[in-house]
């Protein structure tokens, strides 16, 4: 029987260098992703005791797209409306996002970041780049760059998949 990589240590069944190439990516990308959770954890903390990380999640999105309505925010992380719009409560309660009538659309809302969302999301966001900053300052601009072109290809195959 072939171990799956969830069982343990994994040899691909080629053992092609292509094989082996694909294994290492993902094993560097896990250890990445878990990484990337545990400071999204640790910076969610920041902004709120007990804001989930997926709500930080939702307040960036604010941020980086300004006014937007709940279903166009739950399909850009997407789940669903119900699980968004708690979230989106919570938030609220928080003066982190406030809800205003669409004005295109008197039946609907906007979600945007209050000024004091603003500015807790700027203080958590600066410090989340002075940790990029700390762990990538030993490498050059050129490294940095074909990583983002890299890691740009890998999104856009997600993209197209729908992910």
């Amino acid at each position: 029987m072939t171990a799956s990589p969830g069982d343990g240590p994994f040899t691909p069944d080629g053992d092609t260098d292509l094989d082996q190439a694909i294994h290492a990516v993902e094993h560097q990308l896990s250890l990445l992703w878990r990484r990337g959770r545990a400071v999204s954890l640790r910076l969610s903390r920041e902004v709120h005791p007990d804001l989930d990380p997926s709500a930080y999640g939702l307040l960036t999105i604010l941020r980086q797209h300004g006014a937007i309505r709940l279903t166009e925010l739950a399909s850009l992380i997407g789940v669903g409306k119900p699980t968004v719009s708690r979230q989106v409560a919570f938030l609220i309660s928080l003066d982190l996002v406030t809800k205003d009538a669409d004005p295109q659309d008197g039946r609907a809302w906007l979600l945007r970041l209050t000024g004091h969302g603003e500015a807790t999301m700027a203080r958590v966001q600066d410090a989340r780049r002075a940790i990029f900053r700390q762990r990538l300052g030993e490498w050059d601009a050129g490294e940095l760059d074909a990583l983002a072109e890299n890691l740009g290809k890998l999104n856009t195959l997600y993209e197209r998949d729908g992910l």
